[in-house]
């Protein structure tokens, strides 16, 4: 109990002064002993790594998880080494409210069919997103933890240690310029050799340690290549998932005649009047739009004046019915219209099969 107390009072001592020559160096009343451009740059590096990591694993865990408190009770479990529990996400929950509206307002109904298969594709939406979180986590959030709280720490324990070693020296040299005696200056030489012995042993570790940063940022580009790689796999899923969403519904066109307006075609030279005159003439939708209106609305599938134009297949179409023609990507086909005609769609001509086919699904050229 004896040595303890002496120990604990030796340990208190040491700290003390390290702290008054803290103190005095701040204020410019104590030499200190620099280190070399070097080091100083070694340093700074890592430092820089460190508060980089730091965002860059902040705002990445905000991208796979907007939910503070989800977060936090993500953070919390992994600290109590308990697996983290699988949550439904939005896509998932969006999907299970749309399955359940349809089934409550008719499954078999323009509305409940569109809702089901809307239902679908988020639920495979949700899946990839679950995916994407976990493989984003475990290639790069975890190397980045791992880092942060196992290369840095040991990185930061040692720089405290070598501060120690550097205000150990510094006193030993102040000892030293105020000894008198020849026996005080002989004391204070040996502490000095002992101090510096020491600093250099702890700056060639800490040195070693900083150095090994270069390793850290081939470690986390590789991370930073795995973590885009699945972003890629992810958004191409999506962007599958949805071109299928698109194609199923492309067959019920017919549902939102007159709910959604074409964007209106840059205004030519000729004047509407003229345009109207040279087309075919054709009832308004529905009765509804004025002659001027329904000629501009024609314009924008209006063939040449040959009547006809081609046009490029933007996607894979499969027909609905006899009625419509089936398309394929890159093909190129000629187009006209009608009459009286939908705007979204044009008649299609590919040898000698025809039908309809919707205008979306096509690049029309000139």
């Amino acid at each position: 109990m004896d040595f303890n107390m002496k120990k604990l009072a030796s340990d208190a001592g040491i700290f003390f002064t390290r702290a008054v020559q803290f103190t005095e160096e701040k204020f410019g009343q104590a030499e200190k002993t620099e280190l070399d451009a070097h080091f100083e740059n070694l340093l700074a590096r890592a430092d820089s790594t460190k508060n980089w990591t730091e965002k860059i694993l902040r705002q990445t865990e905000v991208l796979l998880q907007p939910n503070p408190s989800a977060r936090v009770e993500e953070f919390l479990y992994e600290k109590l080494d308990r697996k983290v529990p699988s949550r439904v996400t939005g896509g998932e929950l969006l999907a299970q409210y749309m399955a359940e509206a349809a089934s409550e307002l008719g499954p078999t109904t323009p509305y409940g069919e569109t809702l089901i298969k809307v239902a679908e594709a988020e639920k495979r939406l949700g899946a990839a997103e679950r995916d994407f979180i976990h493989a984003a986590s475990a290639s790069f959030l975890t190397p980045l933890r791992n880092f942060l709280e196992g290369d840095w720490k040991t990185i930061s324990k040692e720089r405290r240690l070598l501060q120690n070693r550097r205000l150990d020296l510094d006193a030993c040299k102040a000892r030293l310029k105020k000894a008198k005696a020849a026996e005080a200056k002989a004391t204070a030489e040996q502490e000095l050799r002992v101090a510096q012995t020491e600093f250099d042993r702890q700056a060639e570790v800490t040195r070693l340690l900083l150095e090994g940063i270069s390793s850290t940022h081939v470690n986390h580009l590789r991370c930073l290549h795995e973590f885009v790689e699945s972003q890629t796999t992810y958004y191409a899923q999506c962007y599958r998932h949805m071109l299928d969403l698109q194609k199923q519904l492309g067959r019920f066109p017919g549902t939102f005649v007159g709910t959604t307006e074409p964007a209106s075609p840059p205004l030519s030279s000729t004047s509407p009047t003229t345009t109207a005159a040279t087309m075919p003439m054709g009832p308004s939708v529905a009765g509804l739009a004025p002659p001027a209106e329904a000629a501009l609305c024609l314009e924008e599938v209006a063939p040449p004046s040959s009547g006809t134009r081609k046009a490029r297949v933007l996607y894979d179409y499969e027909a609905a019915d006899s009625s419509e023609l089936a398309l394929l990507a890159d093909e190129l086909i000629t187009v006209y219209s009608l009459p009286g005609m939908d705007p979204d769609w044009l008649i299609g001509e590919r040898g000698n099969k025809k039908g309809k086919v919707p205008v979306t699904y096509l690049e029309l050229l000139s």
